[in-house]
């Protein structure tokens, strides 16, 4: 451990084998584990436990009674080395669990950068979860779910395991999101169904008329024209030559239905 005793609470117990830089702040009664690696300038508030294999990266935010790096809430799990990964610049509130992941999938449960959790929030073993999301109160993710940059998902909702939600999608309060949510889409109900596509949103993140237009067209033709899947996707195949300043994002949606495992949610 490199840490300064003046950054971290009398009452802390931090493992002397955790690797925490100097400039690290820990509270009160907060409990680090051995295996534990906490990058500079990351606070840890009162109460926290950080344990199994966590790595936390700089400049992160973490508020009192979070716990992070649990063992995986799988009856299969038999205490092999997973691990939770938490990248850059974060914010996690109160209250928020975080599990390892398990040797049946890729063994980590990763949070990327500069994501906004708030309290509450449970992240399940081997879910994956971008960059610049925002995860609302209470919002809980089962396993191996994979949440895309800039997507946000309002509080109280629910992810069924092994869901993918795509970039720049949102999801709205109290959703029951068992399939797929393709990207750009707003979803909410349970039953779970498209109500349009995030506009603002796409505005808010600098996206030029040029690109909106070709995404919304994109739109039509995967919710709007009653086209099969198979026949929407053939579509947008062609969509692209006619929106040259949004084919990537084009592409990005027809890759991501065509992938789907679960189902997009239509």
């Amino acid at each position: 451990m490199s840490s300064s005793s003046t950054s971290i609470h009398p009452t802390a117990v931090v493992d002397g084998a955790a690797h925490i830089d100097g400039s690290v702040s820990i509270g009160p009664y907060a409990v680090i584990g051995p295996h534990v690696r906490i990058g500079a300038g990351t606070t840890i508030g009162a109460h926290c436990v950080v344990e199994g294999r966590t790595t936390i990266g700089v400049d992160n935010r973490i508020f009192q009674f979070a716990s992070l790096g649990a063992a995986p809430q799988d009856k299969k799990y038999a205490g092999e080395p997973t691990e939770l990964v938490i990248g850059d610049r974060n914010t996690i509130r109160e209250f928020c669990t975080f599990n390892t992941g398990t040797a049946q999938d890729r063994g980590v449960t990763t949070l990327g950068d500069d994501n906004w959790v708030m309290a509450y929030v449970h992240i399940a073993h081997d879910c994956v979860v971008g960059n610049q999301t925002i995860l609302a109160n209470n919002a809980t993710l089962a396993g191996h779910v994979h949440v895309g940059d800039h997507a946000i998902i309002g509080g109280l909702t629910g992810v069924h395991q092994f869901t993918h939600i795509g970039a720049h999608a949102m999801a709205g309060f109290a959703s029951h999101v068992s399939q797929d949510v393709p990207p750009f889409m707003m979803v909410d109900g349970n039953p779970l169904a498209v109500r349009g596509l995030n506009v603002e949103g796409l505005r808010r993140r600098g996206f030029s008329a040029a690109r909106i237009a070709g995404i919304k067209q994109a739109h039509r033709v995967l919710y709007r024209q009653g086209l099969t899947l198979e026949a929407a996707l053939a579509a947008l195949q062609d969509l692209s030559a006619d929106h040259p300043e949004a084919a990537a994002d084009i592409a990005l949606l027809r890759d991501f239905a065509a992938a789907s495992r679960r189902g997009i949610a239509r």
